[in-house]
């Protein structure tokens, strides 16, 4: 389980890292569904493509949030905004020694389809993804993306 788990996330860490920004029209509309069903208040300020999945940016009180959805509108997961500290102890102690004086550009909260948590942490263009215990599970090199000022 603990394989399939990492070749699911280093799969979908690909596709992120080559996210195109597409227009709304070019939404399969049982995605646009499935995310109105799931949050009904969201206003999507930004659709990007993903390799064959789709990701809402979105805010839901204040709180940038992003859901992505495979091409049928399954669900496959949210991340959601969080403070730093908010992040499992074992990310701070992760930062203080490996990456010691290093400065968390964003940290978010990620949760699966089956609801399984992992978190990010954004340091010098980096993500890292940590378990919900805030151990490595792997890093990689943000690429800038379409129209991303971040």
């Amino acid at each position: 389980m603990k394989t399939l788990f990492t070749i699911l996330t280093l799969g979908l860490g690909l596709s992120l890292a080559n996210a195109q920004t597409v227009k709304e029209a070019d939404v399969p509309t049982q995605v646009k569904e499935a995310l109105k069903k799931q949050y009904p208040a969201a206003k999507v300020e930004k659709w990007e493509k993903e390799g064959t999945n789709y990701e809402a940016e979105f805010h839901i009180n204040k709180i940038e949030t992003c859901a992505v959805y495979d091409s049928n509108g399954k669900f496959i997961e949210s991340e959601i905004e969080i403070k730093e500290s908010e992040l499992p102890k074992g990310v701070a102690d992760y930062i203080a020694k490996n990456l010691a004086g290093k400065k968390v550009k964003e940290s978010a909260k990620i949760t699966d389809a089956s609801g399984k948590v992992s978190y990010e942490a954004e340091i010098d263009n980096i993500d890292y993804i940590f378990d919900s215990n805030g151990s490595l599970i792997k890093k990689e090199e943000e690429k800038e993306k379409d129209g991303d000022k971040d």
